[in-house]
């Protein structure tokens, strides 16, 4: 890649730093054994899937052809698979918002790369943990599923895929219409059968039918939202900041001493059934990812 075409830091997705980031990944997991390891004792990690099964479902884009139900798929004429309890716990779809309202930042990086960020950091340490992983991207014309890995070697072409799509995000025009939140998000609705869910968007544009669809998907699967926002949104720095829209230009005053209010969506997402973690697009990758670790260990450990 020549000078020219090198990537933006903060604009562009770049795979390499994305790689980089399952070595945040490493030393959350190390600290996370250190701290959970029994008394007097050796931790082990278990192989294999979990004996019990958990339910038996229709076949998936990404499912196991091992974990085929074959009396199920034989009655029914569709394929079925059994999932387990381990399985369950440990697979997780990410779904990353990429869609032009996402596409701005004030502070080290987009709130496009910082929800890439954050979503994949977390996918490391699922992919370290023996888990299955699918990676997602909503953009202009949906939501599209990259694939599913399951170890370090397969998860790679996924990264390329993500960051394809964000580069294909910002060469889009600005006029480009933009499906609600509420649309791609159903479409992701049956990817992956109960693998947890994770979100990572800033829930611009969510749509009527949001909190419908998000309430059915945390009843069936475990939901939880990465909630992207830029440093100016948090704590704006005082000042005349002109801006554009699509239907209007103008200047934005804010006044010495002014606050933001507390953001409401949080506890909404939270009645809806949903895990939440705001993430600071201004903050750097090793933060977020020690801030991931919280959710991780309350999604994971309960």
């Amino acid at each position: 890649m020549s000078a020219a075409e090198a990537p933006v830091l903060g604009v562009d997705l770049d795979v390499d730093s994305l790689m980089r980031l399952r070595l945040l990944s490493t030393r959350s997991s190390a600290r996370r054994a250190a701290a959970t390891a029994p008394l007097g004792g050796v931790a082990r990690r278990r192989r294999g899937r979990g004996a019990e099964t958990y339910d038996v479902r229709p076949w998936s884009d990404g499912d196991d052809m091992r974990s085929l139900d074959r009396n199920v798929t034989a009655r029914t004429g569709a394929p079925h698979v059994r999932t387990f309890h381990d399985e369950r716990e440990r697979s997780v779809l990410f779904v990353v918002d990429f869609r032009t309202p996402m596409l701005f930042g004030t502070r080290r990086a987009f709130r496009s790369v910082a929800a890439a960020e954050a979503a994949v950091a977390s996918a490391w340490r699922v992919i370290d943990s023996q888990g299955r992983v699918g990676l997602a991207a909503i953009g202009s014309a949906g939501a599209r599923c990259f694939g599913w890995a399951v170890g370090a070697r397969s998860f790679p072409p996924l990264l390329v895929a993500l960051a394809e799509a964000h580069r294909s995000a910002l060469a889009e025009s600005a006029e480009t219409a933009e499906p609600p939140l509420a649309a791609a998000l159903e479409e992701m609705e049956s990817v992956g059968g109960t693998s947890a869910l994770t979100l990572a968007s800033a829930l611009d544009s969510p749509g009527e039918a949001f909190d419908v669809i998000a309430t059915r998907i945390a009843r069936r699967r475990d939901l939880s939202v990465l909630l992207v926002a830029d440093r100016f949104e948090l704590a704006p720095s005082p000042g005349l900041y002109p801006f554009r829209t699509r239907v209007e230009d103008g200047l934005l005053r804010i006044a010495h001493g002014a606050r933001t209010a507390p953001d409401e969506r949080l506890a909404r997402l939270r009645r809806l059934g949903a895990r939440t973690l705001e993430i600071d697009a201004g903050l750097d990758a090793e933060t977020i990812a020690r801030l991931l670790e919280r959710l991780d260990m309350e999604r994971f450990d309960g």
